[in-house]
């Protein structure tokens, strides 16, 4: 059965001498959601979520009295299988009648905060990990991480350029405008050039908010006499992730916004849900919540990552 919250453990409880009695979860709150801000949120009915990709047509080429057939490759196939996450309380029936104080009488509040807790730490992992293949739930054909040098295609093609969203800069103003350019080489599967949006932004975490605001919120040059302008100046809407600082606190990304939900999904497969009941055999009250969730993307030409050592 656990651990229960039994009187012996809470015996301050149980006499009227004390000034104050708080329950922490009441007294700090949690960060901010950033889920909705970053991710596709989407739901579903099913064990797993399937992706497949059917590549681009070529150029079509010069008619010489035949038509020209053209070659489509295939796409590479993503799976994502959403995960179980559960936890639950256990009360003494002794201690919820002998406690002179307004607390434990019902703690659905700190479960589903702690569910909405896990459900956001799962989301911040598909940044913090972005450089790595060890997937949470998530299982690619392609073989690479998000953020990699190594992106590859079934077209046959060259990828020794505009298949590259990883870099290992530090974040200033000169990386950033690099950052940029790289982004808009990004090719398609087929080796084509297309349009990046210019709704960018800087994913930061918060050691970096103060640079990246500089980078550009500043109108002039950052670091010439001349009063030259800053070209950077209000090109990137600024997000800070503080969960990446639980991480790392030196990278950082670039993302096109337009882009970035299309292809990073969230799912609450069953958002978080709560129950109580009582445990006849010890009379204890139970308290419970579950939920499955998942993530993943289904393309890496959203974003370029800083993975900085």
């Amino acid at each position: 059965m656990g651990n229960p919250v039994v009187s012996s453990d809470f015996t301050r409880l149980l006499v009227d001498d004390l000034r104050e009695v708080a329950e922490s979860a009441k007294k700090f709150a949690d960060l901010n959601s950033m889920i909705p801000q970053l991710f596709n949120v989407a739901t579903s009915d099913s064990a797993w979520e399937e992706f497949f990709e059917v590549g681009g047509v070529p150029d079509i080429q010069e008619f010489t009295g035949a038509i020209p057939y053209l070659a489509i490759a295939p796409g590479f196939h993503k799976k994502i299988e959403h995960r179980e996450y559960a936890g639950g309380l256990q009360i003494e029936r002794k201690l919820l009648d002998d406690k002179k104080y307004g607390v434990l009488e019902n703690r659905a509040s700190g479960l589903m905060e702690s569910a909405m807790r896990v459900r956001e730490k799962k989301g911040a992992r598909a940044w913090q990990y972005a450089f790595s293949i060890a997937f949470d739930f998530m299982t690619s054909e392609e073989g690479v991480a998000w953020c990699s040098n190594s992106h590859t295609t079934k077209s046959g093609v060259s990828t020794s350029t505009g298949f590259d969203n990883l870099n290992t800069t530090a974040l200033s103003k000169t990386s950033v405008a690099t950052a940029r350019l790289n982004m808009r080489r990004f090719k398609t599967d087929i080796g084509e050039r297309y349009e990046v949006s210019d709704n960018l932004a800087l994913v930061v975490p918060d050691n970096l908010v103060d640079t990246a605001e500089e980078i550009a919120g500043t109108i002039k040059s950052l670091d010439t006499g001349d009063g030259n302008i800053n070209p950077q100046y209000g090109r990137y809407k600024i997000i800070p992730y503080l969960r990446l600082d639980d991480v790392d606190t030196n990278n950082w990304f670039l993302v096109d916004m337009s882009r970035l939900k299309q292809e990073l999904i969230f799912f609450d497969r069953i958002p978080a849900e709560y129950k109580t009941t009582i445990d006849f055999d010890t009379y204890r009250n139970l308290q419970a919540v579950y939920m499955r969730v998942s993530y993943g993307w289904k393309d890496w030409r959203s974003i370029l990552g800083s993975q900085v050592s």
